[in-house]
């Protein structure tokens, strides 16, 4: 099934074909290969109002993710119709990563490619609300990035060490 990357900033420059490429590889360490999955990179301005009509929290964030099933923590989805072979849609907010990444001297591909792979795991039911669900949460990202690291020669790690 296709990964969908839509860039809907003019803000930040973003090399859309290595972040393709890793989505797939990260949906594939995750064993949903057969599963579409929607990826918008977006800006401040769609990022703040995304996440106070959502979450309450009018402000720009990295990443929301909006799942199209409803799954069990790690459960992939089971579609009955072809159409449903869906994982849902992430939203990179790459102009608050940048920034971020500007201000810490980290690598703003590298990182955009970690918040991904947390935005995956968030379609796949994985939370970080409690210690326990982080702890789930964490070494699925350790997980899949490992293989992302064996595939492409990288060191990534998850954003969240020492989260709680």
């Amino acid at each position: 099934m296709s990964v969908v990357l839509r860039n809907a900033q003019k803000v930040v420059p973003v090399r859309r074909a290595p972040l393709r490429r890793a989505v797939c590889a990260l949906r594939a360490a995750l064993g949903a290969s057969r599963f579409d999955v929607g990826v918008v990179c977006a800006g401040n301005e769609l990022m703040r109002y995304l996440n106070g009509a959502y979450r309450q929290r009018p402000e720009p964030t990295d990443v929301l993710s909006f799942p199209f099933h409803e799954v069990a923590v790690g459960e992939l989805p089971r579609p009955r119709y072809r159409d449903e072979y869906n994982l849902g849609d992430i939203f990179l907010g790459v102009e608050y990563i940048h920034q971020q990444c500007r201000a810490t001297g980290e690598d703003f591909d590298s990182v955009l490619v970690v918040t991904a792979a947390h935005g995956l795991c968030h379609l796949l039911g994985y939370q970080h609300t409690t210690k326990h669900e982080w702890q789930q949460m964490y070494q699925k990202e350790v997980e899949i990035l490992e293989e992302l690291n064996q595939l492409t020669g990288t060191s990534l790690r998850p954003l969240t060490a020492g989260l709680f």
